[in-house]
């Protein structure tokens, strides 16, 4: 290989490393962007009065399949009645 055909595609690499760099940063600043939304969204929840640690169990539940929550949820109790919790 010559040396011009080497910086080429020293050149392209470069290129397209700092291509994927940046590609990274920005979503990572769009997804700082988007926390700091998020935490303003659970700000304004608290600020009207309602449980953020329970909005955000419900919004974990909402990702969730309902034969999964409903397993848990039947173990759940099994284990109360067992302490006598219920």
């Amino acid at each position: 290989m010559s040396d011009t055909s080497t910086d080429a595609s020293y050149r392209v690499t470069a290129d397209e490393l700092r291509q994927f760099i940046e590609r990274y940063e920005r979503l990572e600043a769009e997804k700082k962007d988007i926390a700091d939304q998020q935490k303003e969204v659970m700000a304004e929840a608290k600020g009207r009065g309602y449980d953020t640690k329970v909005i955000r169990k419900v919004i974990a539940l909402r990702r969730r399949d309902a034969e999964d929550i409903a397993e848990e949820e039947a173990v759940l109790d099994m284990y109360k009645q067992a302490l006598g919790m219920s």
